[in-house]
């Protein structure tokens, strides 16, 4: 497992420079310019995109047939994906988390309940676009599986439009204070949706894999 993950952050390194660059350029704005969610949210679907990224060129690269040689199982080559996913989303979080915090202290208008508001919104946008993308990626490869990337990023800009109409598009400052019991809950739901997620990725991946033995053996 631990190959696996240092596997997936060189080509993170190597492959998702980009990813950075939007990323430092969407959080610059969302403080000093433009007030719309979109430069808020776009960020958090893009490091939920990571692990679909990477397994594109897993793909690509043939990888998935070498690592059959390898003593790993499908269900840590599925884990890491889902790991390398969620370690990115939280490391965009905490960025974003802090630039919203600064830009309500700066603008005297810091309120706790608004800002974990926010908070819980962004972090279900990072987690529904590799929640709703890796099963169908898993299922039936990256190339039938693309036309799931590009409903989630339909969605995510459809997403942020009506979210900024929720925030009543000042952000953060009318962010609607949601309660405690909500904002747990709502964390609580995109646990579970991960979760799922993840389990139905392996599940779909063994399946797939047994498919393609089965077919390979008919061939000999």
């Amino acid at each position: 497992m631990r190959g696996l993950l240092l596997k997936d952050f060189y080509m993170m390194g190597k492959y998702c420079r980009t990813y950075l660059l939007l990323l430092v350029f969407f959080m610059a704005v969302s403080i000093v310019g433009s007030r719309s969610l979109f430069f808020i949210i776009y960020p958090c679907t893009l490091a939920g995109m990571i692990p679909v990224t990477l397994l594109s060129y897993d793909e690509q690269s043939r990888w998935s047939e070498y690592c059959g040689t390898l003593p790993c199982s499908k269900a840590q080559i599925v884990s890491a994906k889902y790991l390398i996913g969620l370690l990115a989303q939280l490391a965009v979080l905490i960025l974003l988390g802090v630039c919203q915090a600064v830009r309500m202290c700066m603008g005297g208008v810091w309120e706790a309940g608004g800002y974990l508001t926010l908070m819980a919104v962004l972090m279900f946008a990072a987690c529904a676009a590799s929640s709703a993308c890796l099963p169908f990626m898993f299922r039936f490869g990256v190339e039938k599986g693309r036309i799931a990337y590009y409903l989630i990023v339909g969605a995510a800009s459809a997403g942020s439009l009506i979210a900024g109409d929720f925030f009543g598009q000042d952000v953060p400052t009318a962010a609607p204070v949601l309660s405690a019991g909500t904002v747990i809950a709502l964390f609580a739901a995109e646990a579970a949706l991960y979760a799922v997620s993840w389990y139905l990725s392996i599940v779909f991946y063994q399946k797939r894999e047994g498919r393609s033995l089965r077919n390979l053996h008919r061939l000999t």
